[in-house]
């Protein structure tokens, strides 16, 4: 059938404090715990598993272009641009560090926020068409 990768298994997040941030992750995100210890989390969020490993003083998730902005390196999708702008609120009325909602020039709306470790994350308005037509 091919060598080919087929899709993204685990994605990994370096957190200061295992405990605090799986609380987050669970609280804010509707994250489902499935494993801890005091080295590490595996959540299952979004349909995927995301691993929250307790890391070094400072260390995140984002990165700098090369214009020297810092980026997030994950995007989660909604369905539409009022389930993005519900989530949005939602996470605003929680106190949640959050941009405001965005028009980049493409199909669809974005916004940013971050967890309690500066790792930022980039919400888009549109699923993807595999995504959608598998629901």
């Amino acid at each position: 059938m091919g060598g080919k990768l087929l899709r993204v298994g685990t994605i990994y997040l370096p957190v200061g404090h295992v405990d605090i941030s799986t609380d987050w992750y669970v609280t804010n995100l509707g994250a489902e715990l499935t494993y801890k210890d005091e080295d590490k989390a595996i959540l299952n969020l979004a349909d995927q598993s995301v691993f929250l490993v307790h890391s070094k003083e400072d260390q995140r998730a984002n990165f700098i272009d090369s214009h020297g902005q810092e980026r997030f390196s994950i995007t989660f999708e909604v369905d539409g641009l009022e389930a993005l702008a519900d989530l949005h609120k939602k996470y605003r009325e929680k106190g949640m560090n959050v941009g405001d909602i965005e028009n980049r020039g493409h199909a669809g709306r974005n916004f940013v926020f971050s967890d309690l470790d500066n790792n930022s994350f980039d919400v888009w308005s549109e699923l993807s068409p595999r995504f959608k037509e598998n629901r």
